[in-house]
């Protein structure tokens, strides 16, 4: 039988008392975690979200009902304890905070009982994640999970107070807004009141947040919940949250200033980790030559060589090939790794297949200075040793090359390096490295629709001194545009907006939209810009990312309280689901079942 709490009153959380606490009288109340009977003694370890401490039930210091209660205590019963904190009798816990005490119980109350759980509470589960996200309730008591909850809120409420002492002011956006083709798919809401519309979830606040610089706001920022119904991967979420902030009156350098200043008071309040600033700063260009990635990971090297120019009239036709059809070659240097087994080259090879290599080709540099090569029979000696040499080949080393467009080689050598680093084990959790990566290409050629689109959205302002190229060379063309990268993940980005109506129209037309089109689209943000805009900029950080790697995580979906799954679902609240026909037909809609559309193919 349950029973009340009425009459007691928390006096401390568990993990609150310390050895300056010995002779009070305190009240404590949480979960069982274990219950250890040794007769006349019980021991019961009593949890709550500041950790645990040690209850100690004996006969003479608890009445008999009480210590028959005690013997009852099973994993998850919820109690409220009363009794005096004492000097542990026993050997000092060092791995517990409340190690050196223990609380002498002389009166207990079950305020709930509990079901055997379907796993154990307790730090870095075991457990499938599949069962932890269907009892996510439980999940959350883990003391990792709960450390992770606790830092994602300091981190946003830390987050708030510096942009509110920064004069940014906290203005929410609409969840219901209207639906736009461009960026990912839009999650859709029926409207009731209008039959056959639909709102749409924002996929970012983007257009809303230059409304309000046009609205004279100055510096908006909120923690901005976001949808976006794309496929998903180990980061990404179908919703997620962003750190999201507008600046007027700005350049690109006034952004990154003050977003400087945000990460590095975030790093020491919450990790006590000194950012170095400033932060590094790499072109665009410079980070897909370097490292093959706009979001490198600078905390090893294995560059990336360009070596074009060395074989570029050499007799391996993979090389040259490649060079006819306007590619390149690049290699990268896996420093000591000439002994590789051919097993596991040929593992490598696979791997570079899966981002759209034809094959990698290699050269293993014996410790003797000998050579094994994957090519060498199509080489003279010469042109071997200047690539080698370029590649600052020395013994012991094994020198990977791919051969292809950019675009592939980038993808290829960007991903191995990385693969790479994860099997030598080079990649430190506890080392911060921060890049940021500016001047960001405006525009990508989209081979399906055979047409330029914006790399980021229409609204990003390209760099006055490309603006002649706008015509003639779109491809040329550099953003104002930047991301924050951390340890090889993109934290955010943003950019200077486009505030020039006529930069604004050509924009649109570059990438192929009608006046109709872009009015249709954006009209409300095009007549806004008819009555005077600030020049404004803006970022936005992903703040499941951030809390993520702070808390050195692998995946979003432990620094989130309730995640979906890869195929968006929800495992504990069993969604989405299917509605009542009724709910279907007040907002006009019919369901097409997958069956019936088969068939109806088929027929």
């Amino acid at each position: 039988m349950a029973e009340s709490m009425k009459g007691l009153k928390r006096t401390h959380r568990c993990a609150e008392l310390g050895t300056a606490n010995i002779g009070e009288t305190v009240t404590v109340m949480g979960w069982v975690q274990k219950n250890r009977n040794k007769g006349g003694i019980i021991f019961v370890d009593l949890r709550d979200r500041s950790g645990i401490l040690q209850l100690i039930f004996e006969n003479g210091s608890i009445d008999e009902e009480g210590f028959e209660k005690a013997g009852k205590l099973r994993s998850e019963f919820v109690i409220a304890a009363v009794g005096t904190v004492e000097a542990r009798s026993g050997a000092v816990n060092e791995n517990l905070a409340t190690g050196a005490i223990e609380i002498r119980v002389k009166e207990l109350r079950i305020l709930s009982e509990s079901e055997t759980p379907p796993f154990p509470i307790e730090e870095d589960s075991k457990t499938k994640e599949e069962l932890r996200l269907k009892y996510r309730f439980l999940d959350l008591r883990r003391p990792d999970m709960q450390r992770n909850l606790r830092m994602r809120s300091q981190i946003a409420t830390l987050t708030r107070q510096f942009l509110a002492d920064e004069g940014f002011l906290e203005i929410e956006t609409p969840t219901l807004v209207k639906s736009t083709p461009e960026g990912a798919r839009d999650y859709l809401v029926p409207s009731r009141v209008h039959p056959g519309s639909f709102y749409a979830l924002p996929q970012s606040p983007q257009t809303l947040k230059q409304l309000l610089m046009c609205s004279g706001c100055d510096r908006y920022f909120q923690l901005a919940r976001c949808y976006r119904d794309e496929d998903l991967r180990a980061d990404r979420q179908p919703e997620f949250t962003q750190i999201d902030m507008e600046l007027s009156f700005v350049d690109v350098d006034d952004v990154l200033e003050v977003n400087e200043r945000l990460l590095t008071y975030l790093f020491k309040e919450v990790l006590d980790v000194d950012v170095k600033l400033p932060i590094q700063r790499m072109t665009w260009q410079d980070a897909m030559d370097r490292y093959g990635s706009d979001k490198p990971d600078t905390r090893f090297g294995m560059e990336l060589v360009n070596v074009s120019e060395i074989v570029k009239d050499c007799g391996f036709g993979v090389f040259t090939g490649a060079l006819e059809q306007g590619g390149s070659v690049r290699g990268i240097n896996a420093k000591e790794q000439g002994a590789m087994p051919r097993k596991k080259i040929d593992k490598l090879v696979e791997f570079a297949k899966g981002y759209g290599a034809k094959g990698l080709a290699y050269i293993a540099i014996q410790e003797d200075g000998s050579v094994k090569s994957s090519f060498a029979k199509f080489m003279t000696e010469e042109e071997m040793v200047s690539l080698i040499q370029a590649m600052d080949g020395q013994p012991g080393d094994l020198l990977l090359f791919a051969a292809d467009k950019n675009k592939i080689v980038w993808d290829v050598l960007g991903n191995l390096r990385l693969e790479i680093a994860r099997q030598l084990d080079l990649l430190d959790k506890s080392q911060y490295n921060f890049l940021w990566v500016t001047e960001f290409p405006l525009l990508e050629w989209n081979e399906d629709e055979n047409r330029f689109v914006a790399m980021h959205h229409p609204f990003t302002m390209p760099m006055e001194e490309d603006l002649q190229y706008l015509d003639s060379d779109p491809g040329r063309v550099r953003a104002k545009a930047y991301d924050i990268v951390l340890n090889g993940t993109e934290l955010g980005g943003g950019s200077v907006r486009i505030h020039q109506n006529d930069i604004q129209t050509k924009m649109f037309e570059v990438i192929g939209f009608t006046k109709e089109e872009a009015e249709e689209q954006f009209g409300f943000l095009l007549n806004a810009f008819k009555y005077g805009v600030p020049p404004h900029a803006g970022l936005a950080y992903g703040l499941d990312r951030l809390v993520m790697l702070m808390a050195k995580e692998d995946s979003i979906r432990d620094v989130i309280a309730f995640p979906k799954v890869k195929d968006a679902s929800d495992m504990m609240l069993e969604a989405p689901s299917e509605v009542a026909v009724k709910q279907l037909e007040e907002l006009g809609i019919g369901v097409i079942r997958k069956e019936e559309a088969e068939a109806e193919t088929e027929e």
